[in-house]
């Protein structure tokens, strides 16, 4: 049986148009000081340095209007992005984003199609669920690096860089701040 979802209310969609543009990128700053985003860099450039996978991090505030107008899921923005960040052009097909999106506190994974089929989904939703908790005890920082840290386990134990292979870095370290 087909279940039917309820269009959102124009009051809904007001309220929730005025959620994100009253986010800024000074919420992220808040969150994520610029000492922590560098310290956020080093680890993805640290754990890379084990595989051959490629962890991207992207901290948006708030979505654009397009999405906001048509009600759009925080996943479809993750989705978007892990194309427009190119997370999906790694030789290997194992780029993992991490989007967070403040004004909705939403968390997505988005995991290319390398890792994603040796990865159950219920270990995506575990990390992001991780993630979620620290997020609402204020420890943005430590969520993410505990993701890192589970990210760089599932990629070396897949993808491990052999003896000799030394690390090609294929996309940029540093968190993207929307």
């Amino acid at each position: 049986m087909a279940t039917a979802t309820a269009e959102p209310t124009l009051l809904s969609k007001l309220g929730r148009i005025w959620r994100h543009r009253w986010a800024d990128e000074a919420a992220v700053r808040r969150v994520l000081p610029a000492d922590a985003m560098q310290r956020l860099a080093a680890r993805v450039a640290a754990s890379e340095r084990r595989h051959s996978g490629e962890i991207r991090i992207c901290v948006e505030a708030g979505l654009p209007m397009s999405y906001l107008w048509r009600h759009a899921p925080a996943r479809e923005r993750a989705v978007t992005l892990f194309g427009k960040l190119r997370v999906w052009d790694t030789e290997h097909n194992n780029g993992v984003l991490i989007y967070l999106l403040l004004a909705e506190h939403a968390i997505e994974i988005v995991a290319d199609r390398g890792i994603d089929s040796r990865v159950d989904d219920a270990e995506w939703a575990a990390m992001a669920q991780r993630m979620g908790a620290a997020f609402r005890e204020g420890r943005f920082e430590d969520g993410l690096t505990q993701a890192l840290e589970e990210m760089s386990a599932l990629l070396v134990a897949h993808f491990p860089l052999a003896e000799d292979e030394a690390d090609t870095n294929e996309l940029p370290d540093e968190p993207v701040v929307l």
